[in-house]
């Protein structure tokens, strides 16, 4: 019996290998690029420390929250802060939820608010999905100026 269970494990793991290099280098790309966001997100994040930079909100908060719309329904993540030359916060770069391959789009500050959600806070717009979807997809570079 010890055949029969090593050889299934081998082709479960075989089946799993081959499923990870079935990613397109879009896919792949796009898994990369995002690894890369939130690493320097969470470096930007550590570098604010407690100090509130939008909407009451500090910017390790604002990497945690979701974007919702003004009915409350969760339109993606929030992935990165932009800032402009003088260092104030410009826009959210938003990973929009339901899309693949996975798109980002650049919201700007205005029309935006901190809402409470249980414990959490999150970005409420007045945006629809669809007003988000029609964006231009965002410049991913990790370049986040000060």
């Amino acid at each position: 019996m010890t055949k029969p269970i090593l050889t299934l494990t081998t082709l479960a793991a075989s089946c799993a290998l081959i499923a990870a290099c079935g990613d397109s280098a879009a896919e792949q790309e796009a898994d990369r690029m995002e690894d890369q966001i939130e690493m320097q997100a969470d470096q930007s994040a550590m570098t604010a420390g407690t100090e509130e930079v939008a909407l009451g909100m500090t910017e390790a908060q604002l990497l945690d929250a979701d974007l919702v719309s003004a009915d409350g329904a969760d339109l993606g993540d929030v992935e990165m802060v932009r800032r402009g030359a003088d260092g104030s916060v410009s826009g959210l770069v938003i990973e929009l939820d339901d899309t693949n391959p996975d798109r980002w789009v650049e919201v700007p500050m205005d029309g935006l608010t901190s809402v409470t959600n249980g414990d959490d806070m999150d970005v409420q717009t007045s945006m629809t999905a669809e007003d988000l979807a029609a964006l231009p997809d965002t410049e991913m570079n990790t370049t986040n100026p000060m």
